[in-house]
Order: structure tokens, then sequence, then C-alpha cells
């Protein structure tokens, strides 16, 4: 524990290969889809592909939790970017051998099974690489770590994939796991055996037992916060990711070229949010008190009105687009903000055999809630895009009812 003066050798070595690791990641879950669609065609098959995928993130991070918790974090980071590493490779082996949208599903299968499984681990490593006062620029550092690659990453990996195609940034992707398998065997992260003469199977149910006995009755206000979360998620988080680009390519009256161009620039936007959200949690993270976290959704869920405003048909559409860009960016810094004060609570009044499984759950559940909210707002958008207002009007009071639950939770956490 001596070396835990602040920020500790290893945890700067975790970072990096979060860096690394989340970054080849990011490539691959961008070129598969859209390799598939080359391919095949099919808009329906990219969607099915796409939307099964999420479903064993959800299924491994309360496993990953559980992993975590009972199993050296070291050996799970190693091992899983060692095995994604193989796992590329034996992509570019079989190319041509096998369906390619079999080959593709499979792929994004075990890549977001493995993102689960992998993310419980560096989260529940913070608490024993860093100071208690240090937790909240720590996860603010990881949660830049995320955003970054997120926008670096399908930048970079469709530059290479429209100049060289497929086998070269899969070869990279490969390389960038390999890496960070090499440069993580040097991680030093403090671990006790447990002991233990249970089989596995009922030592993993014991766990998924205890951890859901802890969140649901020992601290309830978890299982608030998690939902608050969620709620994030549903709410406001799935808006971003399917209104704006659907807004700019089909509302407003752009040409298509042009149309185009602006919905690149508004992704890059709602990256640069989360990650200007990180830096702010990193640079006033002590001070800000997660009883007052739930002010930023509230603030957020008050921003989704005039984001609904410049919607009615008077509006230029070049006004629309600039408002839209200007508080989406605002809402991704601070929907990351109360993120990571949420974790960083959790993290610091856990106990610490808890950590990992306690936050699986929050990230599968979260997790969970996006792509709900996807389809929910695709629906909606197809029914009455042309009054896309009265969405974002409904957005804004649903961001609010979930701002007054976090403040109730948050308060009850405090008592």
């Amino acid at each position: 524990m001596d070396q835990k003066k602040g920020y500790s050798k290893d945890f700067y070595l975790v970072v990096i290969g979060q860096i690394i690791s989340l970054f080849g990641n990011a490539v691959m879950r961008f070129a598969l889809p859209i390799h598939l669609l080359n391919v095949t065609g099919s808009a329906a098959v990219l969607g099915v592909v796409s939307g099964c995928a999420f479903i064993p993130l959800a299924v491994m991070s309360p496993i990953g939790g559980i992993i975590a918790d009972r199993v050296n974090k070291w050996n799970v980071m190693v091992f899983l970017d060692f095995f994604t590493s193989g796992l590329t490779v034996l992509f570019l082996l079989m190319y041509g051998k096998v369906s390619i949208t079999g080959m593709v599903l499979v792929t994004l299968f075990l890549l977001y099974g493995i993102s689960g499984a992998y993310q419980p681990s560096v989260q529940a490593s913070i608490p024993v690489l860093v100071e208690p006062e240090h937790i909240m620029p720590a996860n603010a550092i990881i949660n830049m770590v995320s955003s970054l690659s997120g926008l670096l990453g399908p930048a970079l990996g469709g530059t290479a994939y429209s100049l060289w195609g497929i086998y070269p940034v899969l070869s990279i992707a490969a390389g960038c796991f390999f890496l960070s398998a090499v440069m993580e065997i040097f991680i030093k992260i403090p671990y006790e055996k447990k002991q233990s003469t249970e089989s596995i199977l009922r030592q993993t149910k014991d766990d998924l037992s205890e951890s859901i006995a802890y969140i649901g009755r020992k601290k309830p206000e978890l299982a608030k916060l998690t939902l608050c979360c969620a709620g994030v998620n549903l709410v406001m988080s799935a808006l971003m990711v399917i209104g704006l680009p659907v807004i700019v390519m089909n509302i407003l009256d752009f040409s298509k070229s042009e149309a185009s161009r602006l919905y690149g620039y508004m992704e890059a936007i709602l990256a640069i949010g989360g990650l200007a959200g990180g830096i702010g949690a990193g640079v006033f993270g002590q001070k800000l008190k997660v009883n007052g976290s739930w002010k930023f959704l509230l603030a957020s869920g008050v921003l989704l009105v005039p984001m609904g405003v410049v919607l009615l048909p008077s509006c230029p559409p070049y006004l629309a687009y600039g408002v839209l860009a200007a508080v989406g960016i605002v809402i991704m810094a601070m929907s990351a903000i109360y993120t990571i004060q949420i974790m960083s609570y959790i993290q610091i009044t856990t106990p610490q055999h808890m950590v990992g499984k306690v936050i699986a759950w929050i990230i599968a559940v979260s997790t969970c809630a996006q792509p709900v909210g996807q389809v929910l707002y695709g629906f909606l958008f197809e029914k009455i895009g042309q009054n896309a207002y009265l969405i974002f009007y409904a957005a804004a009071v649903c961001s609010m009812l979930i701002a007054w639950g976090s403040r109730k939770a948050t308060k009850a956490l405090q008592n």
C-alpha cells in the first residue's frame, strides 16, 4: 500500500492498457458492422446483428463482477486481451470460408461479452490502486479514456477501412489487444485469495444472491440510483444517439451531402461532450458531492426544452443545428459528470469484496436501457418526426422526474 500515493504506477499502466484495448475494441465494433453492410447490402441484417450484440454485454457484466471479486483482476485483464487478440486473428483466418453474417454476429457477441466481463475488473481495481480522495478523478480519467476511444476509434477505423479494407483494420486491432495484454503483465494489483470448499456454480449463485440482497435490501438507495443511471441512458443518451442524427439527416432542410457532413460533426460533438464531462469531474472532483449530483440531471432536462423549441417549423435549419449542437455537448458533459459521481460514491462506500459485483449490476442495467430507448425513439421519430419538438418536451419531463428520484435517493444515502 506504500505505493498508493495518489495515483500509483500500476494505475497509470491500467489507464494506458485501457487506451490501447478500448481503441482496438472501438475500431472493431465500428468496422465489422460497416463491413457487414457493405457485403450484404441489408440494413435489416445490420440492425438485427447490432441489436443482438448487446445481449452478451448485459449477461456477462454480472458474471464479470463475480469474477472481478473472486479472481485476481490482473489475470482477468491480461487473459481477456490475449483472448481478444486471438479472436481477431481467427476471424482473419476464417474470412471467406464461412458465412460473413454468422462470423460478424459471433465476433460481435464475443466482443461485447468480453467488454462486459472486462470493465468490472477495471472499475473494481480503482479503489485498491488510488487513495479514496482520488477515486472520483481516477474514474474521470477512465471515463475520458472511454470517450476518447469512442471518438478516435470510429474516426480512424473508418478512414483506414475506406483506404485499405477490413484486413489491415482488424490486424491493427489484433495488435492493440496483444500490446495491451503484454503491457498489463507488469501491473501489480493487490489481491487476497479467498478460500472456499464450494463448487463454482454454488459460489456463483451465492455471489449473485449476496449482491442482489445488498443492492435490494441492505442498500435500497443503490437500487434507486441504478434505475436513475438506467433512466439517463433510456431517456437522454438514447435521444442524443438516435434523435440528433435523424433530425440532421431527415428533418432539417439540408441537402443530402451537407446533411452527411453535418451529421459527422454532430457525432464528434457528442463524443467531445462526454470527454469534457470526464475532464470536469476530474478537475472539480473534490468539490462535487454525491447529494448534489441530481442537479446535473435537472439541468440536462431543462436544456431539452430549447432543443424542442428550435425544432418548430419557423426556425431556420442552421440556427436549429447550432442550438442542438451547443446544447447536446452540454447535456453529454453533465450526464458524464453525474455517472462518474455515482460510480465513485459506490466504489468508496461498497465493501471491497463486493465492488465488482455491485458495479457490474449497474453496468448491466444501464446498458440494457440504452438500446430500449433507441428502439423507442426510432419508433417515435418514424411516427411523429415532423413534430419532433413534442418528443423533446416529453423527454424533458421524464428527465426532470429522474432527477427528482435521484435527489431522493442521494438524500437517503446521507442519512
